[in-house]
């Protein structure tokens, strides 16, 4: 029991998997969350940010009818609510917005309600709108210039924000602590990347310093086409202190008891994963959303023996479950007995099913009938390509026959360097390893088999190659994977010119023929399925270059 005169709060949270767009679905997940907070008699609960539309609705947001709809599941989501202050996030009309340099005018807001005992209790709208890398906030919504709203609940004084609001050291929470708030409540929808996790804690916990009052920061879990978030709520208290972390990529319904005024004891901190297990998290989570929100029971994948596939295979079946993941072999006269062994055996591992199709005979045919155009010619990439075109179609083909889902099995080194092939191992709905550059393909692969060989050591110890043609391997074209991804880390992700490269000790032959590579291949990445963001900067909305382009 609280000390006399000394003030308490039970902050309840609901770390929930929402679906952008399932509106009734959504807001049935809220109600329940609801229901749970009544009966463990919580003061106030938050729910994530755009909780009722799912996050991010992107241009959903120019339907009048999905606004309607999501104002009047806000008005049913308001009649349930009971004794506890629900905080909800959802789209809120205003008034129109114009911007001489901009040719669509906004009405929209970011929004966060609150509500209780059947009735809207206050509105709050988010201020600060986030305009890079995946965010196209602005695009949308109107941005609010009141910053210092503060709620009462029970006898305590509390400022509600939303997400990109607590980043600025003097955002709105900072105004909400100097307008009396005595806790500060942040509702998200922050997505993944590597690395993500501690810079939010350290924000959160200089935010909690510096203003004096607990910080409570409930954050969205799930897989959102290539976004993922991790959930991770995290409660401090007035020093900074971590008192309670939520699971990450899971959901989670929990409270914390805060005294106000007092530090607090750690309640329940969860231990973060590491790095691989992290990483490995957001890609199941990824990877399984997607073919579950989108409607498939199962996906098929192309297994040739080399890592990257039977990384992917492992993925699939740690998201989905053994019996909804079916690999199909397809070799031809390049295709080694050892690795369709090794594909054999790492199904058998898994517990998936395996099928071989040959393909040497088709590929033949396409030799023989293209024979009269090819006359005079040398072997070279064209025929590499055709043998991937071939995979790709019988690929299609099975998912067309029986409805699974097409896994592509590339990674980003060779997405940023061209190393794939359209229409062949680039086709399907899905490609989990897009953001993951070959060095951390091994990294991942090694992490797999923690407690015991699942994919094969042979697939992780050969050298890699496609085998499209005789002895070929990636070194042949390809500097060594250390080297590449270090390259490519600077060019794609941080924007270093060749020269900054080069001046880190990069060899400038091997760094300018990289980047030109880099920059020759953008149309491929342009016809690239979607796939998991991992990074601060994946292929995708990160990063926008013009394909025609004579920079």
């Amino acid at each position: 029991m609280p000390e006399h005169g000394l003030k308490r709060i039970r902050v309840a949270c609901a770390q929930l998997n929402l679906k952008v767009g399932n509106i009734s679905g959504n807001a049935n997940s809220i109600m329940a969350a609801m229901a749970w907070a009544e009966g463990h008699d919580a003061d106030i609960l938050l729910l994530p940010e755009l909780a009722i539309t799912g996050y991010p609705p992107e241009d959903l947001l120019l339907r009048p009818a999905f606004i309607d709809d999501n104002l009047a599941a806000l008005e049913r989501i308001t009649q349930a609510s009971g004794k506890v202050v629900t905080v909800v996030g959802f789209v809120d009309r205003v008034a129109v917005d114009h911007h001489p340099d901009d040719s669509m005018p906004r009405s929209l807001a970011n929004a966060a309600a609150l509500v209780g005992n059947g009735r809207r209790l206050g509105t709050y709208h988010k201020a600060l709108l986030p305009n890079y890398g995946v965010f196209d906030e602005a695009r949308y919504f109107v941005p609010s210039e009141a910053a210092d709203q503060v709620w009462t609940v029970g006898d305590v004084k509390c400022g509600v924000s939303v997400c990109e609001d607590i980043w600025s050291p003097n955002g709105p929470p900072t105004q909400q602590a100097k307008a009396g708030a005595e806790i500060l409540l942040n509702i998200n929808g922050s997505p993944y990347h590597l690395g993500k996790g501690e810079e939010r804690a350290d924000l959160l916990a200089t935010q909690a310093r510096n203003s004096g009052v607990p910080v409570v920061y409930l954050n969205l879990v799930g897989g959102q086409d290539e976004l993922v978030f991790d959930g991770e709520s995290m409660v401090f208290d007035a020093t900074g202190q971590l008192i309670h972390r939520a699971p990450q990529f899971r959901e989670e319904l929990f409270y914390v008891d805060i005294e106000i005024g007092r530090d607090q004891p750690a309640s329940d901190v969860r231990l973060r994963l590491s790095d691989e297990a992290e990483v490995y998290a957001a890609l199941v989570t990824g990877l399984g959303d997607y073919v579950r929100k989108n409607g498939f029971n199962d996906v098929v994948i192309g297994l040739s023996g080399g890592i990257d596939s039977a990384l992917t295979c492992a993925i699939a079946v740690d998201a989905l479950g053994p019996r909804a993941v079916w690999g199909v072999t397809m070799p031809t006269r390049y295709s080694s007995d050892g690795s369709i062994a090794d594909s054999r055996r790492l199904t058998g591992n898994l517990g998936c099913r395996f099928d071989m199709i040959p393909i040497d005979d088709v590929f033949a045919q396409f030799l023989t009938s293209l024979g009269p155009q090819f006359a005079d010619t040398d072997p070279d990439v064209t025929e590499e390509n055709l043998q991937a075109r071939i995979r790709g179609a019988i690929l299609m083909a099975l998912s067309n026959k029986f409805g699974s889902m097409v896994v592509a099995t590339g990674n980003k080194s060779e997405m940023a360097v061209g190393y794939a092939t359209l229409y062949g191992d680039m086709a399907g709905g899905y490609a989990v390893l897009k953001d993951v550059f070959k060095t951390w393909v091994y990294r991942l692969a090694v992490w797999r088999n923690r407690d015991g060989v699942v994919i094969p050591l042979e697939t992780i110890e050969k050298p890699p190659s496609a085998e499209l043609r005789p002895g070929q391997l990636d070194s042949d074209s390809l500097p060594d994977y250390d080297t590449l991804d270090g390259i490519l880390e600077m060019y794609v992700e941080q924007d270093r010119a060749v020269k900054e490269i080069v001046a880190a000790g990069f060899p400038p032959t091997v760094v300018e023929r990289v980047a030109r590579l880099v920059d020759r291949n953008e149309y491929k990445r342009r016809q690239a399925p979607p796939g998991v963001r991992i990074t601060a900067k994946a292929f995708g909305k990160d990063r926008r270059i013009p394909i025609t382009n004579g920079y």
